[in-house]
């Protein structure tokens, strides 16, 4: 089998055993085979399509016209490295090297030379990615900077080492700094690593005047910046924890029992935490979401924290014959099945935590503590007057024509409803992540599905020992009903929340208490 070396940094090329590979001419088509390779999981093709092609034009038609001229660039007959199905397409690293995967093997080597971190530097002096910008697409242009940055921070940990190694001359390690702010003037990370260098000189006159004329530079060029210190600049380089994860977070689909493909990813080391899914995730879109990424990032710091897009949802198959509560705990018992793992707490958060409990009730002996926020027993339809049943069907109907776009009315029900303590700019996000999370009609199926469950009569039940956290202010779930849940349920414990959202924002101090609450109820296992 064929080694392919991928080059990312510098002019984008890719080579088969050491000898170049002709790349397609078009520009797009190159650059959707970098983003595949660099993003390294499988993309849904709606998102490939936004990224890389606009109307007029046929983005599905375009999108497959690439596929098939890449195919022959980086498959063979062993090997099947671009892998496309009806909704997604991703690339298999299988027999593939990158140069920023040489780097950063260098770079988490404690023992690494001082002649390994200076190729290191000087590798990362060069753009990654060359070749395939597009400057009229504006979602892949905002990827490709952010992709870029991340190589810089990468660069300032390999100089910050490269200036603290022992076989390093401190003159030497000066000259480095000096060369790459000279490269790039308006980097914060090079103005740092230069500081660093002349106090590691012991040059701290030199290193105050430069501050101030750094500091005056950057302000000159409306930049904010403060000098970091040497622990935080080599903490920072490789890079963010929430991208950190996402990296390491392993992605898989299994086929539900009416051949829907399920996609579920597992993230984190330690003893498995399993969340039952829920409307309106996305296993990748989640490390940037402000009401999931700080709660996620936080259970994945001490467990094996496995999740899943729910069918019609995410990563996971849209096009889905049935959506239901049925289907809904099927498609967990296939996810838990497939992983195989035995005996494991389960979280359930809003209507995952009825499919949690019946999950539990059905499979006793699998789960060992069961987890409930913002859940309910009953959806909206049982017991519920007639002017309730026609204010859901009404958010039914404008959800169905609101769907993804910046429509007021729709927003106002998502502000009033999940997240009255959201800003702006946490809205603005909310109106992106829907439209990348699902579809119109799926969204309406999911609204008419939540009012179809019923779990009380399984509550008495359960058997496993059960947290019920719920927000005091919950405004989509009342807080009496996660009080009455907990009543309902044997052996249980009921934590409120102070705050008025049924999803956790960052930075409130409520998601804290909840991520301590679990953990503590988990640490008594």
């Amino acid at each position: 089998m064929a080694t392919l070396d991928v080059r990312l940094l510098g002019d984008f090329g890719v080579s088969r055993n050491g000898e170049p590979v002709a790349l397609p001419s078009s520009r797009k088509t190159r650059a959707l085979l970098a983003y595949l390779i660099v993003t390294g999981r499988p993309q849904r093709r709606e998102r490939l399509c936004e990224l890389f092609w606009e109307l007029p034009d046929d983005p599905r038609a375009s999108l497959r016209w690439s596929l098939s001229k890449l195919r022959p660039v980086v498959n063979e007959p062993e090997a099947e490295r671009l892998v496309a199905d009806r909704e997604r397409v991703g690339f298999e690293n299988i027999n593939v090297r990158t140069d920023v995967d040489k780097i950063q093997a260098i770079f988490s080597d404690p023992e690494a030379s001082s002649d390994q971190l200076a190729r290191c530097t000087q590798m990362l002096g060069d753009e990654l990615l060359g070749g395939v910008d597009l400057p009229d697409q504006s979602a892949f242009s905002i990827w490709l900077h952010g992709e870029r940055d991340r190589m810089q921070r990468l660069r300032a940990g390999a100089v910050a080492r490269l200036i603290d190694h022992p076989d390093t001359l401190p003159n030497l390690a000066l000259d480095y700094a000096e060369r790459w702010l000279s490269v790039s003037p308006y980097s914060k990370n090079a103005a740092d690593a230069l500081i660093h260098a002349h106090r590691k000189l012991g040059h701290d006159r030199e290193a105050s005047h430069l501050i101030r004329e750094l500091g005056a530079k950057f302000a000159e060029a409306g930049m904010e910046w403060e000098p970091a210190g040497s622990d935080a600049l080599k903490a920072e380089a490789p890079t963010s924890t929430d991208r950190a994860l996402l990296d390491r977070q392993t992605i898989h689909f299994c086929k539900s029992p009416d051949d829907v493909s399920i996609a579920y990813g597992c993230v984190g080391d330690g003893p498995p935490l399993v969340k039952a899914a829920n409307w309106l995730t996305h296993l990748e879109l989640d490390w940037d979401a402000p009401i999931w990424s700080p709660l996620f990032r936080e259970l994945a710091r001490d467990h094996q924290f496995v999740r899943y897009d729910e069918r019609g949802n995410g990563l996971s198959d849209w096009d889905v014959p049935e959506i239901s509560f049925d289907t809904f705990v099927t498609d967990l018992e296939t996810v838990v099945d497939t992983i195989g793992l035995e005996r494991f707490p389960l979280l359930g958060i809003s209507q995952g935590a009825a499919v949690s409990i019946e999950y539990a009730v059905r499979h006793p002996e699998r789960v060992s503590k069961l987890i409930l926020f913002g859940g309910y027993p009953a959806g909206w339809r049982i017991d519920a007057s007639e002017e309730e049943l026609a204010e859901r069907e009404a958010v039914m109907t404008l959800t169905r024509t609101g769907w993804g776009q910046d429509n007021p009315a729709y927003r106002h029900i998502f502000s009033a409803t999940f997240l009255p303590g959201a800003t702006p700019e946490q809205l603005e996000w909310f109106d992106e992540f829907q439209r990348q999370t699902t579809c119109a009609e799926n969204a309406v199926r999911f609204l008419s599905a939540f009012g179809d469950i019923d779990v009380r009569d399984r509550l008495a039940q359960v058997s496993a020992e059960t947290l019920v956290l719920h927000s005091r202010g919950d405004h989509r779930i009342p807080w009496e009903t996660g009080r009455d849940l907990a009543a309902a349920i044997p052996n249980s414990t009921l934590v409120t929340l102070e705050s008025d959202n049924h999803l956790l924002l960052e930075g409130e101090p409520a998601a804290q208490n909840f991520v301590d609450a679990i953990r503590a109820f988990l640490d008594e296992e």
